[in-house]
């Protein structure tokens, strides 16, 4: 072959190689960047570390000849695919072109996705879905809806071995909702990117609602009301760069370990503060995210689902080091107590960790399950259970911190003794009963109430008597219900050295196909 064949030939792959990375070209780039968008490419500069990125069917063409589609052939045809890093960890990723057919689904498009999934699972590593699509591609049919489930399929497979994190980073309608309602994590940007499975147009038609695209399927909508979206952010650099930090805290794979670094921060650090964060008045809140903050490394806590359901907070943070998943019910908000969003929110996390190996922390202090007819009739019983059902499935190392209230049932799913906990400790200041002292005495005395001559001081009385015999951490420290009362200012070293201690723990669940969890 001569010098200048091999010339013109390496000219021809450099010119598709280009034409490749113009997408629907500069018009519609300059489009995308009018509504405050990122183009796809420059999405995955900014989520991964700098020159990682290494491109997989670049030149993939799709293959419709319908509806004069024939004529407009764009390369790589509305999705980028490859692999990259975050922080030297390999990662595999798609991002959807929206300046390319309006980043809408067809038959090749759903390949190069299905292809890097299907790599992905094959070597343990993470994907990574940046989305910013029209829906499927009307023009090629059942085609593009086959791609739908055939990604669908591939979600749930990979559910629970490899982590998948979805971010909409602009419309994701109709079919392609599933794809991010089945992967770990959803991040979503403040107006500009919506979710919904009937858009406006179609629910005015049927309900004669009239609605926003942002209040049906926006970002806050979504963080606030629905619970789809884990994270709300800004904008699309901050959502990028949320999803690199989420990275830090967890595996790559359902058999790797969380990320260990190097904490600075003091294993045997004592709190003081902690010693006086419970008030006097057990009916007055405050902020449990007070005492996340210091108990764990650095203060550093990265919070799930920090909008919704906010009687109960989830999130990430270190402890020696080393990754914890916290859950912590939050006085702050209706008092901690647990319902049906902060059931699902809960269980929900509480079966990433343990599916990706990361120990549970709880802090406790619930006065138990909302009360109310709207609660009954939406099922807070199966609702409630499923918490109490991720908890008991739970193998991880699982701590519990009882700070205050653990009453009725609420007691037990909070990671009791019961159900498995590794250690539960409680402080001082904690009140396990099977009810509130008030409420119990009501009961238990109500005769000799009703037929006392100053009701209120009886019952005064009575309630008082009640909370020092019962309503403390030492009957069910007695029992060994809690391996131990410490001062809190103990809270961070007593955790961390049980960590340390279980962190060869091995524990399993009698051989299944799976569980039939209460949805």
């Amino acid at each position: 072959m001569s010098q200048s064949n091999e010339s013109d030939k390496i000219r021809h792959l450099r010119e598709l190689k280009a034409r490749s990375k113009l997408g629907g070209g500069e018009k519609r780039i300059e489009d995308q960047h009018k509504k405050g968008k990122l183009t796809a490419r420059e999405r995955l500069e900014v989520l991964l570390d700098r020159k990682s990125f290494e491109e997989i069917d670049a030149l993939v063409e799709h293959r419709s000849h319908d509806f004069g589609l024939e004529k407009q052939k764009v390369l790589a045809d509305g999705v980028i695919t490859g692999t990259g890093t975050i922080d030297g960890r390999l990662v595999f990723v798609f991002s959807q072109d929206f300046t390319v057919f309006g980043g809408s689904l067809s038959e090749t498009h759903a390949e190069k996705i299905c292809k890097i999934m299907d790599m992905a699972l094959k070597v343990g590593a993470p994907v990574i879905g940046l989305n910013d699509s029209g829906g499927a591609r009307i023009q090629e049919g059942v085609v593009s809806l086959g791609g739908y489930a055939d990604i669908f399929l591939r979600n749930t497979l990979a559910s629970g071995v490899i982590p998948q994190i979805s971010a909409v980073m602009g419309p994701c309608a109709g079919g392609a909702v599933y794809s991010p309602a089945i992967t770990d994590f959803t991040f979503m940007v403040k107006n500009t990117s919506y979710m919904f499975v009937t858009g406006p147009n179609v629910v005015k038609t049927v309900t004669h609602e009239d609605v926003s695209f942002e209040d049906l399927g926006g970002a806050l909508t979504h963080a606030t009301k629905s619970g789809i979206a884990h994270f709300a952010c800004e904008n699309e650099v901050e959502c990028l760069q949320l999803i690199r930090k989420l990275f830090s805290y967890i595996p790559s794979n359902n058999l790797d370990d969380p990320p260990i670094i190097q904490s600075k921060d003091d294993p045997h650090r004592k709190e003081e503060k902690l010693n006086s964060i419970i008030p006097e008045n057990p009916n007055k809140p405050y902020d449990m995210k007070d005492v996340i903050h210091l108990v764990v490394d650095d203060g550093e806590f990265l919070e799930v689902h920090e909008l919704f359901a906010q009687n109960l907070i989830v999130g990430f943070a270190r402890l020696g080091g080393g990754p914890v998943g916290v859950i912590a019910n939050q006085p702050a908000v209706l008092a901690g107590v647990l319902d049906i969003d902060s059931s699902v929110k809960g269980a929900r996390f509480v079966r990433f960790c343990d599916a990706f190996n990361i120990p549970l922390i709880v802090f406790e202090d619930v006065p138990g399950f909302l009360p109310g007819t709207d609660q009954e009739w939406r099922g807070i019983i199966k609702h409630g259970a499923k918490l109490l059902y991720a908890f008991c499935e739970a193998t991880v190392p699982k701590i519990t911190v009882i700070t205050r209230k653990a009453y009725g049932g609420a007691y037990d799913v909070m990671n009791s003794k019961h159900i498995r906990g590794d250690f539960n400790f409680a402080w001082p200041t904690a009140e396990i009963a099977v009810m509130g002292p008030k409420g119990a005495v009501e009961i238990i005395f109500k005769k000799g109430i009703e037929q006392a001559e100053d009701r209120e001081k009886a019952l005064e009385v009575k309630v008082e008597d009640y909370r020092k015999k019962f309503a403390s951490p030492y009957i069910a420290a007695a029992r060994g219900y809690v391996d131990d009362v410490i001062e809190p200012r103990e809270t961070r070293p007593r955790l961390v050295r049980a960590l340390q201690i279980l962190s060869t723990k091995v524990d399993g669940n009698p051989k299944k196909k799976h569980g039939n969890i209460p949805l």
